[in-house]
């Protein structure tokens, strides 16, 4: 049966974990184990529980193997695996923008997957630990009986003086989907120059009037719920309660979206090898990815899935590029800077 924890920093060489019915279930990720006798795989992942899910159940339910999910944000999760790289207690990291994961590469195992041939090939897994998992537009959030008469259609109309305090966005260095929005609105903002968006950075973090939350599933789980009228977030996590009928609706930044992938890939030294690759070609099976995209609303990175219904074609959305040659080396000065303007405000 599938395991499921939330990890904090406080715990961060804990591993207590939950079952689905929330009962306590005893820790052994770190005893040692033949790989002839596994039937478990360890997986660290960022994604909201209501994706893993599905998922995992599906996955547990066609291969017999128990998948022990640990969640918490990217960025923490990612120092737990630096921490822990001398004894993995982790198999997979699921989850996680390409400029976060990127930086971090050599944590990762080399591992091409069955299914790469089936992968677009802007998506194709290049670094060979990387493998790329389902396609994430950047996008804006929004509370239809909240936002009243103001007009939302991109960057420029978050710094609205009415929408001060009144904005959901996550701490970038914690949330690889905030760190993406970070980058989008750079370029964006910068009219393709990094450096000329800093500017649109200073006057969001003034409205955002010192709110700055702790993860992704706090923006668009504090949209939908009321408490913010706006949330800069990922597609999935606003489309999926837009499909449900919640009062919300998805903006595509007029200014520019970015659509990057994030990622999948096995920890270095995983304990479980097989069964981490088992999983990864798993999420990358077509059968996998339709149902990613049809019920859980994600853009799938293979040729052979279309999106869903209900979601903007690529085509009509003002999509803009960055550059990862800039944005990788430059990755932790950014957002040490975002740091800096949002403290100094």
């Amino acid at each position: 049966m599938k395991r499921v924890i939330a990890l904090t920093l406080t715990a961060l060489m804990m591993l207590s974990l939950v079952s689905c019915g929330n009962k306590a279930a005893e820790n052994n990720s770190t005893q040692p184990e033949q790989k002839n006798e596994s039937k478990k795989v360890v997986i660290y992942c960022p994604h909201p529980v209501e994706f893993i899910n599905p998922i995992v159940q599906e996955f547990e339910a066609k291969t017999g193997i128990t998948a022990e999910v640990v969640t918490a944000g990217t960025g923490e999760l990612l120092k737990r695996v630096e921490a822990e790289k001398d004894n993995p207690l982790g198999d997979v990291f699921w989850g996680g923008s390409l400029s976060t994961v990127t930086p971090k590469k050599d944590l990762f195992e080399n591992y091409t997957s069955a299914n790469e041939d089936a992968v677009l090939d802007d998506c194709k897994n290049t670094e060979g630990m990387l493998t790329r998992f389902t396609m994430i537009p950047s996008v804006i959030m929004v509370n239809k009986n909240l936002i009243g008469n103001i007009k939302i259609e991109g960057y420029e109309d978050v710094l609205n003086p009415a929408l001060k305090g009144k904005i959901a966005f996550a701490d970038p260095s914690k949330s690889s989907s905030s760190f993406e929005h970070l980058v989008n609105m750079l370029y964006a903002m910068g009219n393709g120059n990094p450096d000329n968006g800093w500017d649109y950075v200073k006057k969001l973090t003034k409205n955002l009037d010192g709110k700055l939350l702790s993860g992704s599933s706090a923006v668009y789980k504090g949209v939908a719920d009321g408490e913010y009228t706006v949330g800069l977030t990922f597609e999935e996590g606003a489309a999926k309660y837009v499909k449900d009928g919640a009062p919300v609706e998805v903006i595509y930044m007029k200014e520019g979206v970015i659509a990057k992938p994030d990622c999948v890939q096995i920890i270095k030294g995983a304990k479980n090898m097989e069964n981490a690759k088992k999983f990864i070609d798993f999420v990358t099976s077509k059968d996998t990815q339709t149902m990613i995209a049809n019920q859980l609303c994600r853009r799938s990175v293979r040729k052979d899935v279309p999106a869903a219904n209900g979601l903007k074609q690529l085509s009509e959305m003002n999509l803009i590029k960055d550059d990862p040659q800039v944005v990788n080396p430059n990755k932790q000065a950014w957002l040490d800077k975002f740091k800096d303007i949002y403290t100094s405000n």
